[in-house]
């Protein structure tokens, strides 16, 4: 009933659809990747689950009728829908492309003899990689978890509903809702149209305040897997090194006895234990150790050791044991005067933001587009990225880690804009995704900051206090990293930006301001850098810059929206981002990658256009002019001999 009262309050037709969004149910245990090891075992959901959009007039049919207590095909018409994916982009339907509301998924899963033999020895847990954006889940018409937020996972154990429930057949039943209020990350809001001579009855639309179309669906991979009763839960790694030693600090939290021992190795990729501990926590002496550099700084980049933590535990007389290996990078991190350093070394971030984005499967994960993504971006001689403007897919980030392309990881706080966005409602459920992102990512070494909003309204006087309490929590959760937002206001206004370890400044130079003309450019942004340092005296990313341009569109001279536009565009800013790198700008990421989808606007075709690759993945005429200058900067900067081309390196 508690799931059908809070349908209630998220209706689709009706005002109550207006209601806030309360808070996911699921806690902050750990929230360790699923792996397969001696005492686990995973079992992928993807492929097609049973769909229906809930089209009732207050999209609140599902509860009052309690689909979830049946077969989803018995309550009415169902389609195929491939997870992940969203749902926007696959069907014909066009009032699909932009639902609002409540949809159900449904899987029916025969679980392997073994896991239901060993119960209840053996722990079953339901983990989704993301769903956007309010989940609510049941298992065998039980409700076992809800989530409120579409770009980090959750999980419920189900043990003892398979226990109760006859038969291997596990039938798994999603309710998602894509609805955006000003208290969501990112925050949203819904207009009813109430003029009955232009719009039908019950018309609304759902207004956002970013520029990127709101994909819905299961974007990220669906599993069951096992543990043990007791089993590890969570593991914190933290690292330090000086010239010839590294130590490497570890944490290991276990539930479900308290009667139990650790054992923890710690592997170099060729399989040798280089250092061993005992217990919950300790600290591992790695000598001569291999370190993990960025791409293009070292011959090397991405090394990873492997940590093997094996527990053993008695529970009513027999013997347990779970093991867990995680992937550790050993290196440093700080911001030092007007210098980012990585193993006390300036690092300049030359990369992109992205976005998770592609033809038909919308924000789906897709293993082909993944490596594409990650062979164009070595190609390119980019060595970072912006997870713009939400967290990515694990999947994602563990080639981050071990290609060695430096990430800074981004929570979905993009589109705050409106004063009651700001408020305690607002932080509290913003501090909550901060801590499930920190929590999911902490061990990560590509990680080297935190990102908590991207252009919010900073100048308003309540962003003074949020900000610095977001930054400082996210800072209590890890001591180790800096941490910024990405800001669009004025230098003399912004109120967030004395909190944060680094400036990452959006601006859009002949493009959104005085459009056309390049000559302005130079003038411009040196007086952006020169009054952003001289108010805050901490160093400079350029985190947005760019044009849009339209593949195939050419003008000479150089005209908006075409190629030789683009291009010279971004000479501009590299001319003056040549002068002030050698002072205190850090960093440049264009923007975009890759063309993405929108919505529909006067000034957007197909989307945005600011990629230097189309949405298919091919260049335009912008990603040779960046390649060109990303390998330069490349060799200049790099401790390898300068043998390294573009041609190198990569796949």
């Amino acid at each position: 009933m508690a799931a059908a009262a809070r349908a209630g309050r998220m209706a689709g037709l009706c005002p109550v659809l207006l209601a806030l969004l309360s808070p996911g149910v699921a806690g902050l245990a750990g929230m360790l990747h699923p792996r397969d090891t001696p005492s686990r075992e995973r079992k992928e959901l993807g492929g097609l689950w049973s769909f229906r959009a809930d089209l009732s007039p207050g999209r609140d049919a599902g509860f009052a009728q309690r689909w979830y207590r049946q077969p989803l095909r018995q309550t009415g018409p169902v389609i195929d829908m491939p997870v992940p994916s969203s749902f926007n982009d696959i069907t014909q339907d066009p009032s699909l492309e932009n639902y609002i509301g409540w949809v159900w998924y449904e899987k029916e899963v025969l679980l392997p003899a073994r896991w239901l033999q060993d119960l209840p020895s053996t722990r079953v847990v339901l983990r989704f990689g993301s769903a956007h954006y309010y989940s609510i889940v049941w298992v065998n018409g039980v409700q076992v978890v809800e989530h409120e937020g579409g770009h980090l996972p959750f999980e419920a154990e189900i043990s003892s509903i398979l226990q109760s429930s006859p038969g291997s057949l596990c039938r798994i039943t999603v309710a998602l809702n894509n609805t955006l209020t000003p208290h969501t990350l990112p925050p949203g809001s819904i207009q009813y149209m109430t003029d009955k001579t232009r719009y039908p009855k019950n018309y609304f639309v759902q207004n956002i305040r970013f520029d990127f179309f709101n994909y819905a669906g299961i974007h990220r991979p669906v599993v069951l897997y096992t543990t043990p009763s007791v089993y590890i839960d969570d593991i914190t790694v933290t690292t330090a090194s000086s010239e010839h030693v590294a130590m490497v600090q570890y944490q290991v939290s276990v539930v479900g006895s308290t009667d139990y021992s650790l054992s923890l190795s710690l592997r170099d990729q060729e399989g040798k234990v280089v250092a061993t501990g005992n217990g919950p926590e300790g600290e591992l002496k790695v000598l001569n150790p291999n370190l993990w550099w960025p791409y293009l700084m070292h011959e090397n980049p991405g090394y990873l050791y492997s940590l093997e933590v094996k527990m053993e535990a008695q529970v009513d007389g027999a013997s347990l044991e779970d093991v867990y290996t995680l992937p550790v990078g050993i290196r440093t991190v700080h911001v030092a005067g007007t210098q980012f350093l990585i193993n006390g070394r300036p690092f300049y971030f030359h990369g992109v933001n992205k976005h998770e984005d592609a033809d038909i499967r919308g924000k789906g994960l897709d293993w082909p587009l993944i490596v594409k993504d990650f062979n164009l971006l070595r190609w390119l001689g980019a060595n970072s990225f912006r997870t713009s403007h939400y967290p990515y897919a694990e999947e994602i980030m563990d080639l981050c880690d071990a290609y060695g392309i430096v990430v800074i990881d981004e929570c979905p706080g993009v589109g705050i804009k409106l004063p009651e966005s700001f408020g305690n409602k607002s932080l509290q459920h913003h501090l909550a995704v901060m801590e499930e992102l920190v929590r999911r990512d902490k061990n990560r070494p590509s990680v080297v900051m935190w990102s908590v909003a991207n252009e919010p309204a900073s100048e308003l006087p309540p962003a003074a206090f949020y900000f610095k309490t977001v930054i400082a929590h996210t800072k209590a959760l890890d001591p180790s990293r800096p941490v910024t937002f990405v800001t669009d206001a004025n230098y003399a206004l912004d109120r967030g930006a004395p909190y944060v370890d680094v400036i990452c400044v959006n601006s859009y130079f002949s493009w959104y301001h005085d459009p056309g003309h390049l000559e302005v450019i130079p003038l411009q942004l040196t007086a952006q850098f020169e009054n952003w340092y001289k108010t805050h005296q901490k160093p400079i990313i350029q985190s947005e810059y760019g044009a849009d341009a339209v593949p195939g569109l050419h003008s000479d001279p150089p005209l908006m929206f075409t190629e030789e536009y683009q291009k010279a565009v971004l000479r501009e800013y590299h001319s003056v981002f040549d002068k002030k790198r050698k002072e205190y700008v850090i960093g440049e990421l264009i923007w975009n990658f890759a063309d993405f989808m929108t919505n529909q606007g006067t000034t957007r075709v197909l989307g945005n256009k600011k990629g230097i690759f189309t949405r298919q993945r091919q260049p335009k005429a912008a990603a040779f002019v960046l390649r060109e200058r990303y390998w330069k900067i490349a060799n200049e900067s790099s401790c390898l001999p300068p043998v390294i081309t573009s041609h190198s390196l990569f796949l």
